[in-house]
């Protein structure tokens, strides 16, 4: 078993869990024989069961983008910010090898119990983006538009990489989606 010592550090090994089985397929047993963690160590951190957990784990990605992806389209510098977000999205996807979560939950059965969790998430990336290309020049109505069709489009790419084992895909779809956005930003 795994020695952890603060529920923070078992965040991402439980994340990985549900990116791999779903909510659905993570089971206490499969966390313990995926996390190395002994129940008693999940029910200790994670008293209220798997839905605290899924929810700890939302709130984390969204903790992450939020320090990494929205604040800086919020406020700094558009197109270096829009630079940023992709270079971040390739990161923390790791090019297309690792799911997006929060799709993953939207798409399946616990869609209802974290519906507020998944909605926020992808409205305030929505927004944030928008507000960068508007910022940058970009009319509001074209920048809703290209704010969606980018975000969809990453997790487009996510789920064709993840179905075709080509992750390459991830990495084609997020360089067009960039050079559309710059085509947009020169006009």
């Amino acid at each position: 078993m795994r020695t952890v010592f603060e529920r923070q550090d078992t965040i991402p090994l439980i994340a990985e869990v549900f990116r791999e089985l779903g909510y659905e397929g993570a089971s206490f047993s499969r966390m313990t024989e995926r996390t190395g963690l002994s129940k008693g160590s999940l029910y200790h951190f994670f008293p209220e069961g798997k839905e605290q957990m899924a929810a700890e784990v939302l709130a984390h990605i969204d903790a992450w983008f939020e320090a990494n992806v929205f604040a800086s389209l919020g406020r700094d510098n558009s197109r270096e910010a829009i630079a940023r977000m992709w270079r971040a999205v390739l990161d923390y996807f790791h090019s297309g090898h690792r799911v997006c979560l929060v799709g993953v939950f939207a798409m399946d059965e616990t869609r209802d119990t974290f519906s507020d969790a998944i909605r926020t998430y992808f409205q305030r990336w929505i927004k944030a983006l928008k507000q960068a290309l508007v910022r940058a020049g970009v009319n509001r109505a074209r920048a809703q538009d290209l704010a969606e069709e980018c975000v969809a489009g990453i997790q487009g790419g996510l789920v064709i990489s993840r179905a075709t084992g080509d992750t390459g895909a991830f990495v084609r779809t997020v360089r067009r989606l960039a050079a559309r956005v710059d085509d947009e930003l020169v006009r």
